[in-house]
């Protein structure tokens, strides 16, 4: 679990506090083209002084003065707050939901989109992967899996994860349903396992943003779990616009269980497939 800081003086956040955290979003918004501004604030503002300390500096606008002129420390700020936390199989009983009420609806489609937004290290995008096929599908899918962060996109495509996960990795997939050992997948290199290229053959990793970018294709299923419980309600209703214009008729849309379609405005478009692991279905119109 990652350590985050408040700043030393106060848990409140004081007025001249909050416009300097706005300062420094805006500048990082003109200077970079990066746009944290609709994220939700009390994250941000961990994040923001976790670095704050790390670097010994004294204030918001002390850390503003650096990420403008230092596109250095622009990158260990970007880090911060690009959130990564991901792993294969996460949360089973959705992959397990996915398999057994979407993989048979998809087994009609001819080639098969999947969309999965804020794939972070990929983890999860090798695990629909998997998924697929062991339920025939992979060889007529294409996974887009996509993230902000370059870097972690970078590390995605080559496939591999450390070793010492793949205990907790395997009783992942074992709970989401997996129809064979799962050491199947992957080779052992040194420290670190390799999945297998097969895998990745039908993957595509690119950079998009969420926040900034516009759609770039029509998908029968989106997955964007746990990303949106970063970002205002109105960062959330401009990205549940973007998916819903990305979604074909019928496709899926699957969210983190701490997030939902019930407050949108797209709420009427959809049927709920399955209510506890948040997977829904876009009606024809």
């Amino acid at each position: 679990m990652e350590q985050l800081y408040q700043p030393v003086e106060t848990n409140e956040c004081s007025k001249l506090e909050k416009l300097e955290i706005e300062l420094l979003l805006e500048g990082i918004y003109r200077h970079y083209g990066l746009d944290f501004r609709n994220y939700n604030f009390s994250s941000v503002r961990r994040r923001i002084w976790h670095r704050i300390q790390l670097e010994k500096l004294t204030s918001v606008t002390s850390l503003l003065d650096r990420v403008l002129r230092e596109p250095q420390m622009m990158d260990k700020l970007f880090s911060d707050l690009s959130i990564n936390v991901t792993e294969m199989f996460r949360d089973p009983d959705f992959f397990k939901a996915f398999r057994m009420r979407v993989a048979p609806v998809l087994k009609e489609v001819p080639i098969i989109r999947i969309w999965h937004a804020g794939c972070s290290t990929g983890e999860e995008a090798y695990s629909m992967a998997i998924l697929l096929h062991e339920e025939g599908l992979l060889k007529k899918a294409k996974i887009y899996a996509t993230d902000m962060n370059e870097r972690v996109i970078m590390k995605a495509k080559l496939g591999r994860f450390p070793l010492n996960k793949m205990q907790g990795y395997t009783s992942n997939y074992v709970a989401s349903g997996g129809k064979q050992a799962f050491s199947e997948y992957y080779k052992v290199v040194s420290e670190e396992v390799e999945f297998h290229p097969f895998l990745r053959e039908n993957i595509i990793f690119a950079q998009h943003n969420l926040v900034t970018d516009s759609s770039f294709n029509e998908f029968h299923v989106i997955i964007c779990r746990n990303v949106m419980i970063y970002f205002d309600r109105d960062l959330q209703d401009r990205v549940h616009h973007l998916m819903f214009e990305s979604l074909a008729p019928s496709g899926f849309l699957g969210l983190g269980n701490r997030e939902s379609i019930s407050y949108t405005k797209f709420n009427q478009f959809y049927q709920e497939i399955d209510s506890n692991e948040k997977i829904y279905q876009k009606m024809k119109l």
